[in-house]
């Protein structure tokens, strides 16, 4: 074909065959954390017979392929002289820590839930219609709580609440919390259980994910700070709240614009709002990068038909901006607004009335 840069057209097919061996080491990595072939090279390396007896007596010739698949992605390292594949302690921190802050099981899982969301996906493609939370996949609230996970354990607590202006006192010395868009309940239990005499409700409109919210609860019987109810964002009849949280979830709500109004009357004159959202730049072109790619994606397949499904359905979408939110919140009669802190895929805001 004329006009091809052939150097260009080398590089785009190598970033291709990168993409999609990512793509295709999903349903092998999954069945390695299912059947605990990462777990087992913790305790060092393994032949595959080796390994697939440590495994509970798993099929060697399976093994060994599932072996080699993982070191040719660099998953895992291959000592040809021995035969034996093992982990680096950077693989572990992605396979097997699971408080590590980039432990991605529940990435892998969450792929998978958007492959099987495709086909309610692709009919709101020609419709315009969307597909309500917890219906496109079998599974994909517990995904996307697993796939948050770290992060929250290794930030809110350590990193997020001492940034904003008082409210680490506050905690300490007991506050009434209210964390909207809860999902299943790893948020709401990170801070209760880091501060004792605060008070936490767990809120979120999806029963199901509440009701796991409380069977995670259930496993901690020392928190007896904590509860979990079903209600949307805009029917929460309690107030009085000295914080509100939201990680993740106002740009999955299909009336993100009322949330905020509400949320400013529930809480206290005093109060503040936390809000966490995704990290993206305030022009698309800003998010051209990795970070943008992965959001922009998640955002065609959970996050636009989530909100597009729901009252209003704006849409606002996962890369929605510093500025677009920022306006948002003082249009909501919020006085201040100010970025609080920042990781490498999130922006924490703090806002005041």
């Amino acid at each position: 074909m004329s006009g091809i840069n052939e150097e260009k057209l080398h590089a785009f097919v190598g970033k291709m065959l990168g993409d999609l061996g990512g793509a295709f080491s999903v349903p092998t990595v999954r069945i390695g954390f299912r059947l605990g072939l990462f777990d087992a090279l913790k305790e060092g390396g393994a032949t595959p017979a080796e390994l697939a007896t440590r495994c509970g007596g798993l099929s060697e010739r399976y093994v060994r392929e599932w072996a080699f698949a993982q070191a040719a992605g660099g998953y895992l390292d291959y000592d040809s002289a021995t035969g034996e594949f093992s982990l680096s302690p950077e693989q572990a921190m992605i396979f097997v820590e699971r408080d590590s802050p980039v432990y991605l099981r529940g990435a892998f899982d969450l792929v998978a839930a958007m492959i099987e969301g495709e086909p309610k996906v692709e009919a709101a493609f020609r419709d315009g219609g969307g597909v309500a939370w917890g219906d496109s996949a079998g599974c994909l609230f517990c995904s996307v709580g697993a796939f948050f996970r770290p992060t929250y354990v290794n930030s809110i607590v350590q990193q997020w609440l001492p940034q904003l202006d008082g409210v680490e006192a506050k905690l300490k010395a007991g506050a009434k919390v209210a964390d909207i868009g809860c999902g299943v309940g790893f948020s709401t239990l990170l801070m209760a259980q880091a501060y004792p005499n605060s008070q936490f409700t767990g809120y979120d409109f999806h029963a199901a994910s509440i009701a796991d919210a409380r069977k995670h609860a259930a496993d901690h019987p020392d928190c007896n700070n904590v509860r979990f109810e079903t209600a949307a964002a805009k029917e929460i009849a309690e107030g009085g709240y000295d914080l509100v949280t939201m990680f993740d979830c106002l740009h999955d709500m299909g009336d993100p614009r009322g949330c905020a109004r509400h949320v400013h009357q529930m809480l206290k004159p005093d109060g503040t709002w936390m809000l966490v959202e995704p990290m993206a730049g305030n022009r698309p072109e800003e998010n051209m990068n990795p970070v943008g790619q992965l959001y922009y994606n998640a955002s065609t397949m959970i996050c636009v038909p989530t909100s597009l499904d729901q009252e209003v359905g704006e849409g606002l979408g996962a890369q929605a901006g510093e500025a677009a939110l920022s306006a948002l919140i003082h249009d909501a009669g919020f006085g201040q607004v100010r970025r609080a802190t920042e990781g490498p895929f999130n922006m924490v805001l703090e806002a005041r009335h």
